[in-house]
């Protein structure tokens, strides 16, 4: 048996059925962790005129340098003009360089300037020292069995982004 962050003691059985007030809990968790995930990149972003968007695109234009525009757009899951219009932005602000493909001069890679890296570092640095914060507090089962549920509540198409993402980083 586990002790919840809450007092309650749970087996792994009763996991397997809770209840619809538990359920929404769960759901009450995850809207303020991702308030309290999210809530200093939003003020460094804000400072710039920037929103989520172009943080995540800055952010997996760092993980993967020199991704294309469409394998962008395939990650991020939103349209061809929202994009377009996040890089723009990017682009002609010096964080974000668009290089000719080599093979295919209709592709676009994509890659961070050293500006770009600068203020990535700046809105992963604050992510980074929440989540350790937190899988410290909790351990390392509780970190894999977290990681075990984000997986689980994917998409196909989206568990099918993460794990190449994952794959290609490793």
């Amino acid at each position: 048996m586990s002790e919840g962050r809450t007092g309650g003691t749970y087996s792994g059985e009763s996991l397997l059925y809770l209840t619809d007030e538990q359920l929404r809990q769960g759901i009450e968790a995850m809207f303020f962790a991702y308030r309290g995930f999210t809530a200093d990149p939003d003020r460094i972003l804000a400072d710039l005129s920037y929103g989520r968007a172009h943080h995540r695109a800055i952010h997996f234009i760092n993980r993967a340098p020199g991704t294309t525009v469409n394998n962008l757009l395939s990650i991020l899951g939103v349209t061809k003009q929202s994009l377009n219009r996040v890089l723009r932005t990017l682009i002609s602000d010096g964080l974000v360089e668009s290089r000719v493909g080599t093979a295919d001069k209709r592709e676009r890679h994509l890659f961070l300037t050293e500006k770009g890296e600068a203020l990535e570092s700046r809105l992963s640095d604050a992510q980074r020292a929440r989540m350790r914060a937190a899988y410290r507090d909790v351990g390392p089962e509780a970190v894999a069995g977290f990681r075990q549920v984000l997986e689980a509540m994917m998409d196909t198409d989206m568990r099918r982004a993460y794990v190449r993402l994952k794959d290609s980083t490793s």
